[in-house]
């Protein structure tokens, strides 16, 4: 059995680790957790501390694309999620992988600059 390198073990994220994933500050995701009942990352102590899954920050993922990125008032993509949460995701899916490319296919072409 081959050892998969590109597996994630790590299986809780602090909000200073998943702020920093998003460029975004840590008011802004306790804000849309008041907002999108939806996002309730896992809290333990008597402090609460946040503990954010992986689910958790797929759900993130969307909700920056809908509201940082292509820039839908909060309301707008409240209203997305809640009709088409899935078809919703995977267009967030998409657009993280063909960014992903196009850093690749740029990485390339300036090797490829090099070599002429």
């Amino acid at each position: 059995m081959a050892l998969n390198l590109n597996k994630n073990l790590k299986m809780y994220y602090s909000i200073r680790e998943v702020a920093a994933m998003f460029d975004v500050n840590e008011s802004t995701l306790r804000y849309w957790e008041t907002e999108f009942p939806m996002l309730k990352p896992k809290t333990s102590g008597p402090a609460k501390i946040r503990q954010y899954q992986q689910s958790d920050i797929d759900l993130l993922r969307t909700i920056h694309n809908l509201v940082k990125v292509r820039g839908f008032k909060i309301a707008a993509a409240k209203k997305i999620l809640n009709s088409n949460k899935r078809g919703t995701a995977n267009k967030t899916d998409v657009l993280s992988r063909l960014i992903d490319i196009r850093t690749e296919l740029q990485a390339l072409k300036k090797q490829m600059d090099y070599l002429v």
